[in-house]
């Protein structure tokens, strides 16, 4: 028998999970503003000293709290592997956003509770946006609550993807140019900027073709609790299928079809 997650758990588990991320945040302003010194890793991705601080941030004060909690990070890995709660923690997603001033970047922590996306939080540091869900407790943008766009045709939807030529360059490319001339128009307010825009109703549709579990980790429960959809290009509402799609859940099944073309 599994140990199902109260509200009242998954609503403290939420604010703190939004303290960290704004801490953090804090924490990368002091580095933000010009162009910052990087390194690459394993796969060619580039990352500072600010993503390094901001995640040894959030994971000393989750060990300190819920020591026997797991973490998933993008840049220290996982902890306690196979703890009933786990959070996921990107502590700059767009880092390349990040390194060149650019104020589109995220600190991003999810949670599992058994397996299953509990709490999503995703705050913008220079933008002071934070966008926040607990499972079965609803979305807030900065506080207040939020929801999804109420469009229904895609001629008149706005789709996100964060970088064109990379999706043009994959299987999906050809899906991204039919769905490119059938919607109102697209942009590249990519990376996790994207799927904030589709929760809190700014934009239908963020298409990433490629997507780690910390890329993805608060998306799945901030979509869905703002009344949208969140899942990878095969439909599976999931944050560990490599690839996301977020919308507004009335364009996800064309969305999907165009881009696999059905």
């Amino acid at each position: 028998m599994t140990d199902k997650p109260t509200l009242q758990e998954v609503r403290e588990l939420l604010d703190f999970a939004t303290q960290l991320a704004i801490q953090a945040g804090d924490h990368t302003l002091k580095y933000f503003g010009g162009v910052v010194h990087h390194d690459a890793k394993g796969d060619g991705s580039p990352v500072t000293i600010a993503d390094r601080e901001a995640e040894q941030l959030i994971r000393a004060k989750i060990e300190k709290h819920y020591p026997h909690h797991s973490i998933l990070g993008e840049e220290y890995g996982e902890s306690n592997e196979g703890a009933r709660v786990r959070w996921i923690l990107d502590p700059i997603d767009a880092t390349r956003s990040f390194m060149r001033g650019v104020p589109l970047y995220g600190v991003l922590i999810g949670i599992e509770i058994e397996g299953e996306s509990a709490v999503g939080v995703s705050h913008f540091p220079p933008l002071s946006e934070t966008i926040a869900a607990g499972m079965g407790l609803g979305c807030t943008w900065n506080g207040k609550p939020c929801r999804v766009s109420p469009v229904s045709e895609l001629e008149n939807a706005v789709i996100c993807t964060t970088d064109v030529e990379r999706i043009l360059s994959r299987p999906e490319g050809k899906g991204w140019r039919r769905l490119q001339q059938q919607a109102a128009f697209s942009r590249t307010w990519g990376d996790c900027y994207g799927h904030a825009l589709v929760a809190t109703g700014r934009i239908e549709a963020q298409v990433d073709p490629v997507m780690a579990p910390w890329d993805a980790g608060p998306f799945l429960t901030i979509t869905t609790e703002a009344g949208g959809l969140f899942t990878t290009l095969s439909g599976d509402a999931t944050v560990h299928g490599g690839s996301g799609v977020s919308s507004n859940g009335l364009i996800h099944k064309k969305v999907l079809a165009d881009l696999i073309d059905l």
